[in-house]
């Protein structure tokens, strides 16, 4: 949990006009069980915040415009945050839904940070010099996935399944088989699905044709259709070991595996909602737990607290919002997070994230920690 040298008591801040966090996350929607999380946890460190005096001696207020899972709504919601007076912008946790957030910050001179981003996409390079994600890229995601089969337990050969429904699922496949057969795994069979087709049973019959059964199957989806894939998949007899990515973080999929199918699953995310993965995760949990009546159980919840607590330690350092100030105390900022430690790359090196990734295992429908990696060899983005 970040240490902030906060300038003045609450007294104080409250006679000086907001620090203004304008979010345009998704509340309903393909991208809520992503944002939605972050965004109760963005609220927590508000909270925080603005007990222990706010930032610059002022207080933090956040809001937040439902961006309905829609790209174009959340260009749209950006832009009234930005007109209604917001001096920092919370963007939504994909580049395809937060990419218009973040181009509405930078055309306003403002810094957006994205919760969770993790195509490559979203960089400096795209989306401009002041715009930043708080989530590892697709090249370290896919990687210590690789590795993880390739190293630890010496699975050779894959059945890669992607999904063609966004930038996410798309690059993470890629990244993946380019670590995978760089140290030495070979693709058995690399096969497409679009989202909310509901029906597998082409890809099956390809896979079936194989004649052979895959050491591990990575499958590079979103949402509910990745537990209706793993399904599909048990129900004919693979019952190889899956992989994926941080979509997978998602309790109600967990869920809807349950203890049948929710087995031998691995996937590859931002942190662990326990005192494994820092010390000061149970402090966030019990403030959680306080504000919202519930323990947090996915780690999104962390990206919304740390993308706040980031926010505030770089407009502490630059010592005001000025967005040109504040990008340049994220690039020079190393940041302590309960996702990681973050270091940046400048701009022109695409505001790289460089960050370790948490691997977590689902048996019985039920995550469990497998711990903090960092991949040796990470593919170009």
């Amino acid at each position: 949990m970040a240490t902030l040298v906060l300038a003045a008591g609450p007294a104080a801040a409250q006679d000086k006009e907001p620090i203004i966090i304008g979010g345009a996350m998704s509340l309903t929607g393909v991208q809520a069980p992503l944002d939605t999380p972050a965004l109760r946890g963005a609220e927590v460190a508000v909270k925080y915040l603005n007990d222990n005096g706010g930032v610059l001696g002022r207080q933090v207020e956040l809001r937040n415009i439902d961006g309905k899972s829609d790209p174009v709504t959340v260009g749209n919601a950006a832009v009234e945050l930005i007109d209604g007076g917001a001096d920092i912008i919370m963007a939504p946790c994909d580049f395809d839904f937060g990419g218009p957030a973040s181009r509405e910050a930078q055309s306003a001179g403002l810094v957006g940070i994205s919760t969770c981003a993790s195509d490559p996409l979203y960089s400096s390079w795209s989306l401009g010099d002041k715009q930043f994600t708080l989530s590892m890229w697709n090249t370290t995601m896919g990687a210590t996935a690789a590795e993880f089969a390739l190293k630890e337990n010496d699975w050779k050969t894959a059945y890669v399944v992607t999904d063609q429904f966004i930038a996410y699922t798309k690059s993470l496949s890629k990244y993946f088989n380019e670590a995978f057969t760089a140290g030495g795994g070979e693709i058995l069979l690399e096969d497409t699905y679009t989202n909310g087709d509901n029906n597998f049973t082409a890809q099956l019959a390809r896979l079936q044709a194989l004649g052979t059964k895959p050491d591990v199957i990575f499958l590079s989806s979103y949402g509910q259709d990745i537990g209706s894939i793993i399904r599909a998949l048990r129900e004919v007899g693979y019952d190889a070991p899956v992989l994926g990515g941080d979509a997978y973080d998602d309790p109600a999929m967990h869920e809807a595996l349950g203890e049948r199918f929710g087995n031998d699953i691995y996937f590859v995310t931002h942190t662990w909602m326990g005192p494994e993965a820092h010390p000061k995760m149970p402090e966030f949990i019990d403030l959680y737990t306080q504000m919202h009546g519930a323990p947090p159980d996915t780690s999104f919840v962390s990206t919304g607290w740390d993308t706040v607590m980031m926010m505030a330690q770089a407009i502490e350092a630059a010592g005001s919002t000025d967005g040109a100030a504040v990008a340049t105390a994220l690039e020079e900022g190393e940041f302590d997070l309960l996702t990681g430690k973050l270091d940046y790359a400048d701009a022109a090196g695409g505001h790289m994230p460089m960050k370790a990734a948490a691997l977590i295992k689902l048996e019985g429908g039920q995550p469990s920690f497998v711990g903090w990696r960092t991949p040796e060899n990470v593919p170009a983005p």
